[in-house]
This record gives C-alpha cells, sequence and structure tokens, in this order.
C-alpha cells in the first residue's frame, strides 16, 4: 500500500470544486466507486488549502500498486476516466494525460509511530 499525495493549484473557485465532490458523492457515486476500486485505491481525500501564494487542492490516496495503476490510468479514456480528468484539468490546470499522477511531489520526512 502507497500513500500518494499531490497538491494542484487551484485555478477555479472552491466552489467549483465542491460542486464536483457533489457529483462524486452524489449522481455519480456509483462510478466514482468502480473508478476507485479499478485502480486499487482504498481511500481517498481531498482537502482545500489557502496559501499566500493562492489556494491549493490536495489529494492523498491509500492506493495498492501505483506503478502499475498510474499508466493505465494515463491511458484511460473512456466515459467517466474522461470525465473526471476533465473536470480536474478545468479546476487545476493540470492534465492528468500528461501526468497522470498529479504534480510531482516527494516525501521528505515521515514519522511512523512506535508499534
Amino acid at each position: 500500500m502507497t500513500t500518494l499525495v499531490r497538491a494542484f493549484p487551484l485555478v477555479r473557485t472552491p466552489a467549483e470544486v465542491e460542486a464536483f465532490i457533489a457529483e462524486l458523492r452524489g449522481a455519480r457515486r456509483e462510478e466514482t466507486s468502480q473508478f476507485y476500486r479499478a485502480y486499487g485505491v482504498s481511500h481517498e481525500s481531498v482537502h482545500l488549502q489557502d496559501t499566500p501564494h493562492g489556494t491549493l487542492l490536495i489529494v492523498a490516496t491509500w492506493i495498492d500498486d501505483v506503478c502499475d495503476a498510474a499508466p493505465r490510468y494515463q491511458a484511460a479514456s473512456q466515459g467517466f476516466h474522461a470525465w473526471f480528468k476533465e473536470r480536474v484539468q478545468f479546476l487545476t490546470g493540470v492534465n492528468l494525460d500528461a501526468m497522470p499522477l498529479g504534480p510531482p511531489a516527494r516525501e521528505v520526512f515521515a514519522w511512523p509511530a512506535a508499534a
């Protein structure tokens, strides 16, 4: 299990992000579940963070095998996949066909709790 963390610059309003999330939770709930399961995602959380340089959309994903999922996601162009990628690009300016994992990030610190 890998934790994949990405920060996207927000180029639209937080209300537009919230509308997208409402679609994922509502009218597209079943498609959303199928989408995440297809890539081995067991959890994803989305956060908005206001900074002096603008708002960031931060996404943390627990995924089984990112090396397997990323190229499959990058190549996906059917219905929900295309819609999802288009919405992310509209909200952030990031093209997930070019960068399927979002803007590159690297872990610089991790503190594990004692077992």
